[in-house]
């Protein structure tokens, strides 16, 4: 920081402000900065970024908004640089969402604390308060801020600013689609997602967000569900945190300690490299593969209410919910405005929840199964999996799964994961052997749907081990002709 105020011009005011300073006082890491400055904030931007040889992006020429991206090896820190809001330091600081995050420091003294809501205090006391009992209604997306806060910090929303976040609940319906897309992305996101669905709901910002969700509610399903549809995919969310913690990228001998998740670690553990650099993999914009995962859990019973029937003896079916599912989540993130790459990988997720599962009953699954698996699922399959290890576990909460099916459904996941990441062309992807034009060339076939699905028969053949060179599949197709 006293570099940033060497850089800057000695009669420039700068402060740094809100959530850096914050996470200072909780000795927390920081990779993103507030800077808030008395006028000329994207000049001071851009003479910051000169200095650093670090890029320059101008954000907002109306508020006078600047961002600074700096890289030091694999690090990667964001400085944000804005014009006060307001008149002076205390106006801005007023003016902010919460009072852990109206805190502030001079870049030219950098040991006074700059407190006038008393930020520092609510820190202590592990409260997210707002500024002021108009802060929510200025912006209701902070609701959703305040649920994500109050997760990542473990702290406890204050009674008044829950009060003021039902209050303007329905408000947050008319906030733009993108702004409760981010909000709602970074708060499943973050740490204990589960919980903050709970408090999203009991806020009233679930409805504005994504009310399909609520329509799970006292959806009861029969044995061996013990919980409605509502409980079973919060428990879902639950279990799937503890399964991508327990196969996260560095081995967590306490997280692996209960028998049952123990077995994930013993099984797969030798996919945490893949599974994190999988998980990592950005699908649009800053938002990760593990993000959506979460969303994908959130989604994908979503087709049950309304596929839900119940037969003579009573037992509850969902007949083909996974794929009314499939385009409600759709229709809910094209709302939301996520990517078409993001919107067809949550599709895909929520069509195709059941099928590890369903590979799971009986013998183990076949080449073929594997190769069909990933052609209908590709990338997505590897989330596929990861969901279908907490939809197993969250059936119940009454204690463990039976441990014959847990580990026979263990080794199916293993077995896909292995398929995908260690012998992709092999099982998952075969390299080319024969073209459409070497079938129009070799059987006078003409060109149209029947050469495409010739050379999938292959293809198939070829993960099925079936067939390993060109001979072989001419061959193949060949057999296939005559047999037709």
């Amino acid at each position: 920081m006293r570099d940033i105020g060497r850089i800057l011009p000695a009669d420039l005011k700068a402060w740094l402000v809100g959530g850096a300073v914050r996470d200072a006082l909780l000795n927390r890491r920081i990779k993103d900065f507030d800077f808030a400055v008395a006028g000329g904030a994207r000049a001071a931007a851009r003479k910051v970024a000169d200095a650093l040889y670090a890029a320059f992006y101008p954000l907002d020429a109306e508020r006078d908004v600047g961002r600074v991206i700096v890289t030091r090896d694999e690090d990667r820190f964001t400085l944000d640089f804005a014009r006060l809001r307001g008149p002076d330091l205390p106006s801005d600081l007023a003016a902010r969402d919460f009072t852990i995050n109206a805190l502030a420091v001079a870049l030219t003294d950098l040991a006074e604390l700059i407190d006038p809501l008393h930020g520092e205090e609510d820190l202590r006391a592990k409260i997210v308060r707002a500024c002021s009992p108009q802060a929510i209604a200025d912006d209701p997306i902070r609701g959703i801020r305040a649920v994500r806060l109050a997760a990542q910090l473990d702290f406890r929303i204050d009674k008044e600013t829950r009060a003021a976040i039902r209050a303007q609940a329905s408000a947050l319906a008319h906030a733009s689609p993108e702004r409760r897309r981010d909000e709602f992305i970074r708060c499943l996101g973050g740490p204990r997602a589960a919980a903050s669905l709970r408090a999203l709901d009991l806020l009233g910002l679930l409805e504005p967000l994504v009310p399909e969700a609520l329509a799970l509610k006292g959806v009861a399903q029969s044995p061996p569900h013990e919980l409605d549809v509502w409980e079973h995919t919060l428990t879902a969310v639950a279990r799937l945190e503890e399964v991508l913690d327990v196969l996260g990228p560095v081995h967590d001998v306490d997280a692996a300690s209960d028998l049952t998740l123990g077995l994930v670690s013993l099984r797969l553990g030798r996919f945490r490299g893949q599974l994190f650099e999988h998980l990592s993999t950005l699908l649009s914009g800053d938002r990760p593969a593990r993000w959506l995962l979460v969303l994908a859990t959130l989604l994908h019973d979503i087709g049950k209410p309304q596929t839900r029937t119940v037969e003579r003896d009573g037992r509850v079916r969902f007949f083909n919910h996974e794929t009314v599912g499939a385009e409600l989540a759709a229709r809910r993130l094209a709302r939301l405005h996520f990517s078409a790459d993001e919107v067809k990988r949550v599709r895909v997720v929520t069509a195709h929840h059941m099928r590890p599962r369903q590979m799971s009953k009986g013998q183990p699954p076949t080449r073929r199964a594997i190769y069909r698996f990933f052609r209908d699922t590709g990338e997505a399959g590897v989330d596929i999996v990861l969901l279908s290890l907490a939809d197993f576990l969250a059936k119940s909460n009454s204690g463990p799964p039976p441990q014959d099916e847990w580990a026979g459904h263990l080794d199916v996941c293993a077995q896909l994961l292995d398929a995908y990441f260690e012998r992709p062309q092999e099982a998952v992807s075969p390299p080319t052997l024969i073209t459409g034009h070497d079938l129009i060339a070799e059987f006078g076939l003409e060109a149209g749907p029947r050469i495409g699905k010739l050379l999938e028969a292959v293809r198939e053949a070829q993960a099925a081990g079936e067939i390993t060179d060109r001979t072989g599949a001419l061959e193949y197709v060949r057999q296939h002709l005559a047999d037709k």
